[in-house]
């Protein structure tokens, strides 16, 4: 897509990575659904995402030519810090260095999937909040709730997005969220008294990215209802830790031992299998979801749907 002269971007930058680094992979994991209006992938193919820097708001949009040239361009207040922050976002700091892809699988899907970083967008709130959301409810339920709260409350846009999108709300606007949106858009109280707990200490939380990751897990887990999953989810996401592992996941600890192991296992198993791999589990999990190898047949209970909103 060639922008028109009047929707020229406010600022702009070429990358050229270290390692190769594919942009639509690396940044899946941030798509919370597939209408998310903060993530939407245009036509040509290019790669839009909102973020609320400090500065403001800002439009991102990535264009990659090949797995060692990206350009990245912006719009909006936050315009400059999110060029300056784009090639972290987009793993920059991510070494896989250390890591041995030594199970055929692993090995597999790395040698096809040589672009796949661990990005670091340093949002912890752009990532806490719909992790917060997921807890203990599928997926289709939480990136619901996302959508409508975002919706409701986010501002425009700036920039010729590629059709309607949405800046996630600021902390202040997320407080006074009243608890009957909270409900109306399927939200427990739990959950939403949990989004209230973090937003009380946003500013702390937020210098997680500057903290030793086991500095960064233990300020997220200090918060009330913020447990091993949540803070992994964040971790993964906001603070390019590529061991984070989302240990109490509904599905993970089975995909991860019939994919590598041939048979199912809990989260206690999965997290001694995985053990050899440290400080790379997460990676391992990022390339087990990409390669290929189909899930066993699920006999035990599915999570079940609960419409909040009926309570």
């Amino acid at each position: 897509m060639i922008l028109p002269a009047t929707d020229a971007p406010d600022l702009a930058s070429t990358w050229h990575p270290q390692h190769p680094t594919d942009v639509a992979l690396t940044l899946d994991r941030l798509r919370r659904g597939g209408a998310d209006p903060t993530h939407q992938v245009a036509g040509d193919g290019s790669l839009w995402r909102t973020t609320l820097t400090d500065d403001g708001p800002a439009s991102m949009r990535f264009v990659q030519s090949d797995l060692h040239t990206i350009v990245c361009q912006a719009w909006g207040d936050g315009a400059r810090a999110a060029v300056d922050a784009a090639p972290t976002m987009l793993g920059g700091d991510d070494d896989p260095a250390g890591f041995i892809p030594d199970h055929p699988v692993l090995e597999s899907a790395h040698r096809r999937h040589p672009g796949l970083r661990v990005p670091k967008t340093g949002r912890v709130l752009e990532a806490l909040i719909p992790a917060i959301l997921e807890q203990k409810v599928i997926s289709v339920q939480a990136t619901s709730s996302w959508r409508r709260l975002v919706r409701a409350y986010g501002t425009p846009a700036p920039g010729p997005t590629p059709g309607p999108m949405l800046v996630v709300p600021s902390i202040r606007t997320w407080q006074l969220i009243p608890s009957w949106e909270w409900h109306r858009a399927g939200v427990d109280p739990r959950r939403s008294r949990t989004v209230m707990a973090v937003l009380a200490v946003a500013r702390q939380l937020e210098r997680c990215v500057d903290l030793h990751p086991d500095e960064a897990m233990a300020r997220l887990r200090s918060v009330p209802g913020v447990g091993v999953w949540t803070a992994a989810e964040v971790a993964q996401r906001a603070l390019g830790d590529a061991d984070a592992l989302s240990v109490g996941d509904y599905h993970l600890a089975e995909v991860i031992g019939q994919a590598l192991f041939g048979r199912s296992f809990d989260d206690e198993q999965m997290v001694a299998a995985l053990a050899k791999w440290r400080p790379h589990r997460y990676r391992v999990v990022r390339l087990v979801e990409h390669s290929g190898v189909p899930r066993a047949p699920r006999h035990g209970p599915r999570m079940p749907f609960v419409d909040h909103r009926a309570h």
